[in-house]
């Protein structure tokens, strides 16, 4: 059997009826990962003996009858840019390609705890930053739909891993829409939580103010039960959310009956993306045979979301990536003449070109001559398009819209844009408002790609995404009926 093509509860459900093992489990991922790896190019770091070790300590317990944590036996993935300490971890970049950290990131601590098995670490685009996932370091990560295509940037690694079935579920992380954006062109499901749902202490930063964790998985109730897993205060992280954490898998099966769905209407009169608006309209059919109400918003601010987010995560990024000086640790040049050719030579080495590039834009930016002109003016758009999205959740409960406007592109095809890939258009804003999303598969075109729809959900409202995705995958039964088996 293809162990690789269950759900968590399929395999939560196979080891409770001592149907399978927890070392077969292991087994059957590691040798799809092995004979298929070289393809795809999903995986930097392949953890076999760890997981190995540890799928016989699991077994040993599940024998004596202990009870099981809720993630029991999951073999699952992390991206590159989340820290687990004694393996490598190096964020797809020369600049930390020998890097081993000597602690743990807390999302990996929860699920360790929770029974999950670290299968390995996952490509990227170089520190999250890009488009396609082409900028990696260790070379680009193919679609699974389409090896000619890219997966989607910049957790492409990890929605490339699930959709293949090559980890049963794996965390992104999301800065202006990168869990959604590959989610969206893999046909899997990808969750944006609110900023400071999830504990980013050990999460490589890239754009501290927007940078977030999230679960990349097969099926909205897969979601719900990472989601479970990995949510909480952290008092390690000083953005965590001092809330009332809700179980999300008691959101799985509710009515939707009276919910208000908002379409807004600057995201779908464009007219350029026949099929994936088709299919989104198709969607919101679906909402109103389930009871829900469609209603038109307007969200006109979010038409300069791309600029402000390129300028201010720019910044961040130039402030954020300052510390690698070839000193303390990671990437450092040879034979340089003083101290500051140790700077220059082990920066102009250890990074790609896109990390460049956006570390000069956001220096550029923070100048006391452009400060005023650039970042001042993007925070104050920011806020602008904050408030669009207070307006409009007055009327609705759920914002839907494309995940991308597109599906997945042809590997080179966009890979020296030197701006934001107009894929993001939907995404950024999200983002920069701190909202919560997410992408869900509706379809596929005409060339058989897969297709996103995007929920967009108030600030801790991702119980309500998830009633709402759930219902709607219910009815459609995209999952079951079209995921891939390579």
């Amino acid at each position: 059997m293809n162990h690789s093509l269950l759900t968590i509860s399929d395999i939560t459900k196979k080891l409770k009826n001592k149907e399978i093992s927890v070392i077969e489990i292991v087994k059957s991922y590691l040798q799809k990962i092995e004979k298929l790896n070289k393809t795809i190019n999903a995986y930097i770091t392949v953890c076999n003996i760890d997981a190995e070790k540890y799928s016989r300590v699991l077994q040993e317990k599940l024998n004596s009858g202990e009870k099981l944590p809720v993630l029991f036996g999951i073999p699952m993935a992390l991206n590159d840019n989340i820290v687990t300490r004694n393996t490598l971890t190096t964020c797809a970049s020369k600049m930390l390609g020998n890097f081993i950290p000597p602690y743990n990131s807390t999302v990996n601590e929860r699920l360790h705890d929770s029974g999950a098995i670290l299968l390995g670490k996952l490509n990227m685009d170089e520190f999250a930053m890009g488009n396609s996932n082409e900028s990696s370091y260790f070379g680009a990560v193919k679609n699974p739909w389409d090896f000619d295509r890219v997966p989607g940037g910049a957790s492409g690694g990890a929605a490339a891993a699930v959709a293949s079935g090559l980890a049963c579920f794996a965390l992104g992380s999301d800065t202006g829409g990168d869990i959604r954006h590959p989610s969206s062109f893999c046909g899997v499901v990808g969750l944006k939580p609110t900023y400071g749902l999830v504990s980013r202490y050990g999460l490589v930063a890239c754009a501290s103010s927007m940078d977030q964790i999230g679960p990349i998985t097969r099926n909205v109730e897969d979601c719900a039960v990472v989601l479970n897993a990995i949510t909480g205060y952290d008092p390690k992280d000083s953005t965590s959310a001092v809330i009332k954490y809700p179980d999300y898998t008691a959101f799985l099966g509710e009515d939707i009956g009276g919910l208000k769905i908002g379409i807004p209407k600057e995201y779908l009169d464009k007219g350029d993306n026949g099929e994936v608006n088709q299919r989104v309209f198709d969607a919101c059919k679906i909402f109103k045979s389930l009871g829900a109400e469609i209603v038109e918003v307007s969200l006109p601010t979010t038409q300069y979301a791309i600029p402000a987010y390129y300028i201010i995560s720019s910044a961040e990024i130039s402030s954020n990536l300052a510390r690698y000086d070839g000193i303390k640790y990671g990437y450092r040049a040879k034979d340089c003449q003083d101290i500051e050719d140790l700077y220059q030579q082990s920066r102009a080495q250890g990074f790609g070109s896109d990390v460049k590039r956006r570390i000069l834009t956001g220096t550029y930016a923070l100048s006391s001559e452009r400060y005023e002109e650039y970042y001042k003016k993007a925070l104050k758009v920011r806020r602008l398009i904050f408030e669009d999205y207070e307006n409009a959740f007055n009327h609705v409960d759920v914002i839907i819209s494309p995940t991308t406007p597109d599906t997945a592109f042809k590997m080179g095809e966009k890979f020296n844009e030197p701006k934001v890939c107009s894929n993001y258009e939907y995404t950024v804003s999200v983002s920069l408002a701190g909202l919560c999303a997410m992408s869900v598969p509706i379809g596929k075109d005409s060339e058989g790609l897969p297709i996103g729809m995007q929920l967009i959900g108030k600030r801790y409202g991702e119980g309500t995404l998830i009633k709402v995705a759930n219902k709607f995958e219910e009815a459609c039964n995209f999952v079951k009926t079209e995921f891939i088996d390579l």
